[in-house]
């Protein structure tokens, strides 16, 4: 739980509560995802918000039931929230992977431990469900995001690169030069 402290340091007399939602009650997290996604497309995100409010919901619906969800409350206010799972995948992995796919705080409640209590708590229930590592991203162009993770220990692991395509562009490239650019998990040699 965070304590929110005001200008003088003394904690508020709110303190934000973190819970596993109802799954009738996630308007409030759509909501948030909707804030989550518009300020993303501040970093090049290509995901359309109001265009997605349904899949958001009907994913976030599910989350709530399978317990991949948690919501941090203040009072009757819901103030962020972080999603995750387990991967699931074809390939037989070394690690266990846990996957956050959204954490978000809104912009008036930041800075109160309130991301870090959320991400903390995707952790312990990832870690409980058998994950040995978690995973997550955050836009390249996203600095505040990447420190926050740095700071709670998450490093690089892959990076993504990104092209726009123009129709009549192509790229020429040797085989050689191919080859060495797929990993081995592409199932290339």
């Amino acid at each position: 739980m965070s304590d929110s402290r005001d200008r003088d340091g003394g904690v508020e007399e709110s303190a934000v509560e973190i819970e596993r939602p109802d799954p009738d009650g996630i308007d409030a997290l759509v909501e948030l995802w909707i804030a989550l996604a518009s300020d993303q497309r501040a970093h090049d995100s290509h995901i359309r918000p109001e265009p997605n409010r349904g899949v958001v919901r009907d994913t976030l619906a599910r989350h709530a039931v399978t317990g991949g969800v948690r919501a941090a409350r203040r009072g009757d206010e819901v103030v962020g929230f972080v999603s995750f799972e387990l991967e699931r995948g074809a390939y037989q992995t070394d690690e266990t992977r846990g996957i956050v796919r959204n954490v978000y705080v809104a912009p008036e409640h930041r800075g109160r431990g309130i991301g870090s209590d959320l991400l903390g708590a995707a952790e312990a229930a990832l870690a409980d469900a058998g994950a040995t590592a978690v995973a997550l991203e955050a836009m390249a162009g996203n600095d505040r995001a990447r420190a926050f993770y740095r700071r709670r220990g998450y490093t690089p692991h892959r990076v993504q690169f990104e092209k726009p395509l123009d129709r009549g562009e192509t790229t020429e490239s040797t085989a050689a030069e191919e080859n060495d650019t797929h990993s081995k998990e592409d199932g290339v040699p």
